[in-house]
């Protein structure tokens, strides 16, 4: 049985809250697990995804699914910002030992993944991301033509979601995958369908400016254009096991 902690302020000036879901039996080799929720800065919160923190925990991960401030609330590099603020609170809280940033790993879902991929260049901790965006400064050059709409179409939400949280085009190419900070990136799993948001030639040159950095970095492709939680189910096992992967050689080593 997992055990839920709800609505924990870990910022106390914002007032943003983290769920914790505890697996049935927790030991000091428990390990502990991120879950970072998507919704383009525009929407989506951490009860939506609470189907997989239980999960997550049934996995044998403490895991944690912070709040962050959506565009409405504040623009980038707001949540961001949070989730800088959040790693640094939950690293001096009572939930984790002094020691257990090694213990620490990732998974986030379309923007979350996003953030996980700015978290993961600070920290160093393992990650897996479902669809993160990571270019946006080239596309929204490219993109000038097209309308912005919430309810549109692919390329419309696109927009949309990116003007509302980065508005001023100065900080378009700071919300960049390849701007964030790598200096502490671990080990990466990316999973992504062949049509997504972003053109699978954008994630590419993200992977190759990794590789010429010399970082480790997975690939998954899927066909068709699911993103992030629709294929979230299918595929959670796989996001598992490459960090129970990760966890045994690091252990090991």
């Amino acid at each position: 049985m997992v055990v839920i902690k709800k609505d924990i302020v870990y910022d106390e000036q914002t007032q943003l809250k983290t769920d914790i879901y505890f697996p049935n039996e927790t030991s000091s080799q428990t390990k502990i697990l991120i879950f970072w929720h998507g919704g383009g800065w525009v929407k989506g919160d951490k009860d939506s995804v609470k189907k997989q923190g239980v999960q997550f925990a049934n996995a044998g991960f403490m895991t944690l699914i912070p709040e962050y401030r959506l565009a409405d609330q504040a623009k980038f590099p707001a949540a961001h910002q949070d989730a800088v603020n959040f790693v640094k609170w939950l690293l001096a809280s009572r939930y984790t030992d002094p020691d257990d940033q090694k213990n620490i790993v990732q998974i986030g879902a379309s923007v979350g993944g996003t953030m996980a991929l700015y978290i993961a260049g600070q920290f160093g901790f393992p990650t897996v991301t479902w669809s993160a965006p990571t270019d946006f400064s080239n596309w929204l050059e490219h993109h000038q033509d097209t309308k912005a709409d919430l309810a549109g179409s692919k390329a419309e939400f696109y927009k949309y979601f990116s003007l509302a949280y980065a508005p001023k085009p100065a900080d378009w190419v700071k919300l960049d995958a390849a701007s964030y900070p790598i200096d502490q990136l671990g080990p990466l799993f990316m999973i992504n369908s062949a049509q997504e948001l972003n053109s699978l030639s954008s994630l590419l040159h993200y992977i190759d400016f990794l590789g010429k950095n010399n970082k480790q970095v997975q690939l998954l492709v899927l066909p068709g254009q699911r993103h992030a939680m629709a294929y979230a189910d299918e595929y959670l096992d796989e996001s598992i096991d490459f960090l129970h992967q990760i966890i045994r050689q690091q252990t090991k080593g």
